[in-house]
């Protein structure tokens, strides 16, 4: 990314099959929302969330600028980064040069085999490792926004892709690159010139001969983006609301995008129901034990009127439990209970 031939340098964007395909929402357009990067729906991890990472292979040089320079998102995003020797840990990154620099986005890594890496660093500097994980906490290409304005010479850009270091076919050219994301697949709508997740592009592959700049660092939309409402809000100051097993707390979204996070205790072993109630379409994600980022069961409409519901059986420790509506015109009050 620092040099011509860098530019050419397109990391993989790796989605499970099918995430891409979810149901519209509208981005409210207040001026609260003003500052925007973009993120995929629903891959978001759980705000306050630790994520443990481990290494597979790479030598201590590249381990430690890792180390060094991956935790700078956290400085602005509401998670946390463990690095672990565990070869289970959620997120797996190599270091293989022969497969370029690719990263699955936000919560896809939990379906990935515990024997295979989560991200790759086929070559390391700041902006590489700083793109990476930005993927691995939820968000997309900026290039590939649908505000974005490119206008891409497609002939340049499949010629150039096609040859080294990619040799991607023309499928993955335009998966990376030339596609842009439909606005019911994204959290943001304004295109950030400075953003780390925008790639150096040579003005040969635009129309017009205007490429675009290297960005080295997080801009100040990618700082805001990550501790919005919509993504990971509270770094430094939050203090989750608990709940008390057998005691209903009252709650409610009060905006599109956010997520409500609460903690409660479990002193024994059994079988617990999570849920709500309320006339608020929500979504529910249940993480423990502790800090281990599991993640127990997700849920959509299997409690009462289009509620979530999650019954299962858990071990003693705290867990958390992430709440966010359904749709962006999914807002109001809801009541949230754990009975067990």
């Amino acid at each position: 990314m620092n040099t011509p031939k860098a530019a050419k340098r397109i990391c993989f964007d790796r989605h499970l099959p099918g995430h891409l395909h979810v149901p519209h929402r509208s981005i409210s357009q207040g001026p609260t929302m003003a500052a925007r990067a973009i993120a995929i729906r629903n891959r978001q991890w759980t705000k306050g969330q630790t994520l443990e990472v481990s290494f597979r292979g790479g030598n201590s040089t590249q381990q430690d600028m890792v180390r060094t320079i991956a935790p700078e998102w956290c400085k602005h995003a509401n998670l946390k980064l463990a690095f672990t020797n565990k070869p289970s840990a959620l997120i797996r990154v190599s270091f293989d040069p022969n497969e370029g620099a690719w990263s699955y986005v936000g919560r896809d890594n939990e379906s990935i085999p515990t024997d295979a890496a989560t991200m790759n660093l086929g070559w390391q500097d700041k902006a590489v490792i700083l793109h990476e994980f930005g993927h691995m906490i939820g968000l997309a290409h900026e290039h590939q926004n649908p505000q974005g304005g490119i206008r891409w010479n497609e002939a340049a850009v499949i010629a150039d892709l096609s040859g080294p270091p990619n040799h991607w076919d023309e499928a993955t050219i335009r998966h990376n690159v030339l596609d842009k994301y439909r606005m019911d697949q994204i959290l943001g709508t304004e295109f950030d010139p400075l953003s780390i997740m925008l790639y150096s592009f040579p003005a040969e592959w635009t129309v017009g001969g205007a490429g675009t700049q290297m960005n080295k660092d997080l801009s100040p939309k990618d700082k805001a983006f990550v501790g919005g409402p919509q993504m990971y809000p509270g770094v430094g100051v939050e203090v989750l609301p608990r709940l008390n097993v057998h005691t209903p707390a009252a709650a409610a979204i009060s905006q599109p995008g956010e997520q409500d996070v609460f903690v409660f205790t479990v002193v024994r072993t059994g079988t617990y129901v999570v849920e709500t109630h309320g006339a608020v379409d929500l979504v529910m994600s249940l993480y423990g034990p502790d800090s281990s980022s599991k993640l127990v069961a997700t849920d959509d409409d299997s409690g009462a009127s289009r509620n979530p519901r999650i019954e299962a059986s858990l071990t003693p420790g705290e867990y958390r439990l992430q709440v966010h509506s359904y749709g962006a015109s999914a807002s109001g009050p809801y009541r949230v209970s754990v009975v067990g």
